[in-house]
């Protein structure tokens, strides 16, 4: 049992639109009847005969604008299609098919060129009936390419908004693993200080969780959060790693929350070495409609065994970039045996 086609709101407004195209067309030539003539009489006449002219393309092109159309032409059943059209046409014009009587046809004496005239006539009005018909198709191809558009495009950005949340569900397990992995250690240490981080470390999870369910979020509240970070972060350092930060930024600026803590908690991860020196140097500054941040850190890759931060958090930056502000970032990095850099220049 098949179900009725639901008729929406913007289905009844598009009706209206071509019966109201059509209702100029076919009042435009009376009114200018009247206007000129200023008779009623002839006003009727010139209705009749436009009506009589126009009768057969209006009837053609709403038959295949809502029926001939969706169900044959766009269904590939193109000889079902075409014998429809000519069907219509022949029942709609079928005065001009017949033969009134043999006497009247054998009284009509006309000259050739008036014969001419009469072929071209018919074939004139065959040929508008058909870029009528051309026309309700054209239309009504517009309109379904346009809804297929629309419904691409919806589908698009719920991707989009899906994966922009799987990216960023990834993001607070990661960095929580390893700054839980760092307060255990330091709980063996100093346990007031381990308190301390911990109360550092609810204030981070209070804000990933509670701030950063938005698309946009203020770009200070990400100013401390990074801070914060970095302070836990530093717990796994001994003195002989330097770590330094530059935060320069506008309060009213909006960004996309955790945007760079991947990139932080790489710089952590391969930069630091206990035995080594080693350096992290972090900065967010804004100039203009740019927000520019830099990480440099020393560099100290992991071995094949070790697969902690393989790359995870700088794939997922990018991807979150490239989602979030397509067309409107820059990318740098480079790497070397000491050093490994990455700056991330955002139009915002």
């Amino acid at each position: 049992m098949h179900m009725m086609t639901k008729i929406t709101k913007k289905d009844i407004i598009l009706l209206v639109i071509q019966l109201t195209v059509w209702g100029v067309v076919l009042s435009l030539p009376p009114i200018t009847s009247y206007a000129i003539t200023g008779s009623v009489e002839y006003t009727l006449t010139t209705a009749v005969v436009v009506w009589g002219i126009l009768r057969s393309p209006f009837v053609l092109y709403f038959l295949n604008f809502y029926l001939f159309g969706p169900y044959l032409f766009f269904k590939r059943r193109f000889k079902s299609f075409v014998l429809a059209n000519l069907a219509t046409l022949g029942a709609l014009n079928y005065e001009f098919f017949l033969i009134r009587n043999s006497t009247e046809a054998h009284e009509i004496h006309m000259p050739d060129n008036a014969w001419i005239g009469f072929f071209a006539g018919i074939f004139s009005y065959l040929l508008l009936n058909f870029i009528i018909i051309a026309t309700a198709i054209g239309i009504r191809h517009f309109l379904n390419v346009r809804k297929i558009k629309k419904q691409l495009d919806e589908e698009r950005q719920k991707n989009t908004e899906a994966e922009l949340a799987w990216l960023k569900s990834q993001i607070n397990p990661h960095f929580l693993f390893n700054t839980l992995n760092n307060i255990s250690s330091l709980t063996q240490i100093d346990p007031d200080a381990a308190q301390d981080a911990i109360a550092q470390l609810s204030d981070l999870l209070r804000y990933a969780i509670y701030e950063t369910n938005k698309a946009l979020v203020p770009i200070n509240g990400e100013v401390e959060f990074m801070t914060n970070y970095v302070e836990l972060m530093k717990l796994r350092c001994n003195e002989k790693t330097k770590v330094t930060t530059y935060f320069d930024v506008q309060q009213n600026v909006m960004v996309a929350p955790l945007l760079f803590i991947s990139l932080i908690e790489n710089a952590f991860k391969h930069g630091v070495s206990s035995s080594k020196m080693s350096h992290i140097n972090i900065s967010l500054v804004q100039e203009g409609e740019v927000l520019s941040f830099v990480c440099e850190n020393s560099n100290y890759p992991k071995d094949d065994k070790d697969r902690s931060g393989s790359g995870i958090g700088l794939e997922n930056t990018r991807r979150r970039l490239e989602l979030m502000y397509q067309g409107r970032y820059e990318w740098e990095q480079s790497e070397n045996e000491k050093t490994f850099y990455v700056k991330i220049s955002v139009r915002i």
